[in-house]
């Protein structure tokens, strides 16, 4: 059975403090939402709107909380990877890295083959469940026609659930034409929920263009947001954890509203992205204890208060290599996203650098990880069969419980690293002591061998090619 409670860094108690501090801001400040689309849409349910800052009312954000669904299927391509958000947790690629590294070439800028490898690595990954976004940013690229280029590599290589990109309206419907060709028209998509993406507010108070334009498109088509504030605390929010969290209810709620305007009942997750400011220099701290305890309050308020799904960045870095640092980092803020109750996990497979650098090595070794961490939060059975105290008694004193039936009948469930060493000093040295990192060089490259030319069909391919072709002359 799961563990018997979450990590809680607020009580229950506290939980209408914070809306209701939240509430203050949304009546008295306001939200700008830099799109005239949304004001217009704002203006037209009753909303009081001076220039481009609108003030939110309870009222509003009751009647949006009203329709959002506390749970929802994601739908694959492949309708055995499809997935409930809302349930467990769930984990997808990185969003944001720039370079990306390995023992072969070092660290360098990303193109689009190193795009579509980490796809085919995510789709082969057994504790990966969605795919796509932006786990690096293809350079090589022309940067108009990114959008068009990275959702065919997603649909190429993976048939799990997928994750598209904030772009402005053209790109957007651009993507969704490219949708429904893969998954046979707007009908399909009316009545599925197979595509998300990942919007983040103009912190603070603030929504741009192109996000309201991306959140518009989706949620008008019943698809999925990943609303995700980004604040620094001390820097964009206030330096205080609780007020910073503060800050990211206010974005949240916004958002919730208006993707809840656009359309009643599109699905909507509660996402944290924020941590603190590193104050020496006001750059983004990616190995903070802090950042969990910025964003496990929002947690705790998105899954018991709002009763909406959640997902939070967790097993962030700040470290260059895949080092010690690197480790420990990387474990205490998967292990505290994981425990806190969140629903999707980012950041957490093979990002270093503050989120700069993703290493093909680190993917490998996170996995490991985010199993361990998994594992834990399955906690222990509890049942008769499960209290052994038959086999204790049976066994006696100065027995064995190896060849025990009972150890026969479970020892393949137990939890077995997939790329740490266990092995004795001895048969490790004879094995030419291998280092974990050239260990999970291997076990990459070994993927990527293995991994399937293409998962589309060769009419369908050859339909997404032509329509590229198209658009982009």
């Amino acid at each position: 059975m799961p563990l018997n409670n979450h990590l809680e860094v607020i009580s229950p108690e506290h939980f209408d403090a914070i809306h209701q501090a939240s509430m203050e801001v949304l009546e008295k400040t306001g939200i700008r939402f830099h799109c005239e689309d949304a004001l217009e849409l704002f203006r037209n349910h009753g909303s009081k709107v001076d220039g481009e800052t609108v003030f939110i009312t309870q009222a509003m954000v009751d009647k949006a909380l009203e329709t959002c669904p506390s749970t929802f299927p994601w739908t694959g391509r492949n309708a055995l990877h499809t997935k409930v958000v809302g349930e467990g947790f769930l984990v997808q690629p990185n969003v944001g890295p720039v370079f990306v590294q390995d023992l072969d070439k070092g660290r360098r800028k990303a193109t689009l083959e190193d795009y579509a490898n980490i796809m085919k690595i995510c789709q082969a990954g057994e504790h990966i469940h969605l795919n796509g976004t932006i786990p690096v940013d293809p350079s090589d690229v022309d940067p108009e026609q990114k959008h068009l280029h990275m959702l065919y590599e997603i649909v190429k290589n993976s048939d799990k659930p997928l994750i598209g990109f904030c772009f402005d309206k053209e790109k957007v419907e651009q993507n969704f034409e490219m949708l429904e060709m893969v998954f046979g028209g707007k009908d399909f998509l009316e009545s599925h929920h197979v595509a998300g993406v990942l919007v983040n507010p103009l912190t603070p108070l603030g929504y741009a263009s192109e996000t309201i334009e991306t959140i518009m498109a989706y949620a008008s088509r019943n698809q999925i947001t990943l609303l995700a504030p980004c604040i620094m605390a001390g820097v964009s929010g206030p330096v205080s954890l609780l007020g910073t969290a503060v800050l990211q209810n206010v974005e949240l709620l916004a958002g919730i509203v208006l993707t809840q305007l656009t359309r009643p009942g599109a699905p909507v997750v509660y996402a944290t992205a924020s941590t603190t400011g590193y104050m020496k220099n006001g750059s983004f701290a990616a190995g903070t204890p802090e950042a969990m305890l910025i964003n496990t309050p929002n947690i705790q308020m998105g899954r018991e208060y709002y009763h909406l799904p959640t997902r939070t960045m967790c097993g962030i870095t700040h470290s260059k290599a895949v080092d010690c640092q690197a480790g420990y980092e990387t474990m205490m803020s998967l292990m505290m996203g994981v425990l806190s109750g969140a629903n999707i996990g980012v950041q957490c497979v093979g990002t270093l650098d503050a989120l700069m650098t993703i290493s093909y090595e680190k993917m490998i070794i996170d996995q490991e990880i985010i199993s361990r961490a998994l594992r834990i939060k399955e906690g222990v059975a509890f049942t008769t069969e499960a209290l052994a105290a038959d086999i204790i008694q049976e066994i006696g004193h100065g027995g064995t419980y190896l060849t025990h039936p009972s150890t026969f009948k479970a020892c393949r469930g137990m939890w077995s690293p997939t790329i740490s060493d266990w092995d004795a000093h001895d048969t490790w040295e004879a094995k030419g002591s291998p280092d974990m990192v050239v260990t999970a060089n291997k076990k990459y490259k070994d993927i990527l061998e293995k991994a399937p030319g293409s998962l589309l069909e060769p009419d369908l391919d050859q339909s997404l090619k032509a329509y590229i072709k198209k658009i982009t002359g």
